[in-house]
């Protein structure tokens, strides 16, 4: 699986959010980092083929995203995981797992064996018969998780998943995505340590462009050591952003 955007250009009526992007993505963790604003819902809703590009190309196994007919023939390969999903309160997390693998193209005979797989991955089996609407936020949060990789895609995009989970259930989640193997993952969070426990590459963005993109360990290596009361990681994250938009 590989993921190539050349020259992308995304944006709202008259807005231009992203622009000019060029990027490649290969199976492995990608995080990315950026101030509100930066882009990082947009290019994730463009990669997800909920919005076509404006400008450049997207290849998602070489396959070029335009349009609708050829969104099509990637969909199944995707899962997505926007930060505000919506679900039907009375369906079960069975049933809303379900439905994400039927939307996926998960053969019918598969339904079972995925879904059960996928609640396990985050600790939802016991609660496989249970309403959405009686689960806790961080419940519905791991439901969601288990929406995205139900059948295991292979381009997974995941929009702050670890807003409302505990300290425990972060690190389960960190587990999750470690496990996911030959996938394509592109993470997008405000949680630095979630960034170098599990990521191998991160991107920066700001004002819709790419201002860094290399490994951890090469971001890290940026630390100038001016923001006290910091990780050497949130410093090198801060100081690649314009005075006033440093706050994590």
């Amino acid at each position: 699986m590989s993921v190539v955007l050349d020259a992308l250009a995304q944006g709202y009526g008259t807005t231009t959010v992203i622009d000019n992007l060029t990027v490649t993505l290969r199976p492995g963790i990608t995080a990315l980092l950026g101030p509100n604003g930066a882009g990082k819902t947009t290019l994730l809703r463009t990669l997800a083929t909920v919005m076509p590009p404006r400008n450049g190309v997207i290849r998602i196994d070489d396959i070029a995203v335009d349009g609708e007919r050829s969104a099509r023939r990637v969909r199944d390969r995707i899962g997505y995981l926007p930060q505000d999903f919506g679900f039907d309160p009375q369906m079960t997390a069975a049933d809303f797992v379900t439905y994400a693998a039927w939307m996926r193209g998960v053969p019918s005979r598969q339904w079972r064996r995925a879904v059960d797989e996928a609640l396990e991955m985050v600790d939802l089996t016991d609660r496989r018969k249970s309403k959405m609407r009686s689960l806790s936020g961080g419940m519905r949060r791991r439901a969601g998780i288990a929406w995205a990789i139900v059948g295991r895609p292979r381009l997974v995009l995941l929009d702050e998943p670890t807003v409302g989970l505990d300290p425990r259930q972060r690190l389960q989640f960190r587990k999750i995505i470690s496990g996911l193997g030959d996938t394509v993952v592109v993470l997008s969070t405000h949680l630095i340590d979630d960034v170098g426990a599990v990521c191998d590459r991160v991107i920066v963005m700001h004002g819709g462009a790419a201002r860094f993109d290399g490994t951890v360990a090469e971001l890290e290596a940026l630390d100038r050591e001016e923001l006290p009361g910091h990780s050497p990681l949130e410093r090198a994250y801060m100081h690649l952003l314009p005075e006033g938009e440093q706050e994590l």
